[in-house]
């Protein structure tokens, strides 16, 4: 065992990790999502998950504003969805619009709920924490939906080796 900085050691436990994309609104009501790497469950009952998002993020003036975010696991056919949501910011363009996935309006606060993501959680913020240069959302889950069958993207699915 030898000490070694940081960012040499995140790289060697890191993987397989999943990844999920948070779907926002800011406040003129444009839906914007973004993909992550850093969230969690954080309870069972009530069903909860933590999100972390750097506070530069369009995603985090979202929140600030608007507090429901759904969380949704993609499936790898989503790939190139999840690409366009963590390298193009919702400043710039409409995500859903640019792409061709598919959605509906979730039941919590009319969220798009992604068609193809293996799973959708529909979550209502209760609490945030500053953590350094990022802040940590928690969000009750209010309804989930699944898509059977369909198979999880990983941060290692989609970042070139």
């Amino acid at each position: 065992m030898l000490r070694e900085d940081f960012s040499n050691v995140i790289k060697a436990v890191k993987h397989p990790a999943k990844v999920t994309i948070a779907v926002v609104k800011d406040d003129l009501g444009k839906n914007n999502l973004i993909t992550l790497e850093w969230f969690m469950r954080t309870s069972i009952n009530p069903p909860m998950f933590a999100i972390s998002i750097g506070h530069p993020r369009y995603s985090y003036e979202c929140l600030q504003n608007f507090r429901f975010f759904n969380l949704c696991f993609p499936s790898k056919e989503m790939k190139d969805f999840t690409l366009l949501c963590g390298t193009k910011s919702g400043r710039d363009i409409d995500k859903l619009s640019v792409s061709k996935e598919s959605w509906f309006k979730g039941k919590l606060a009319q969220l798009p709920i992604l068609k193809n993501a293996v799973a959708n959680f529909e979550c209502k913020t209760i609490t945030q924490i500053r953590s350094g240069d990022h802040t940590i959302f928690v969000g009750e889950v209010k309804y989930s939906w699944l898509s059977k069958g369909k198979k999880m993207l990983f941060v290692s699915d989609i970042i070139p080796k």
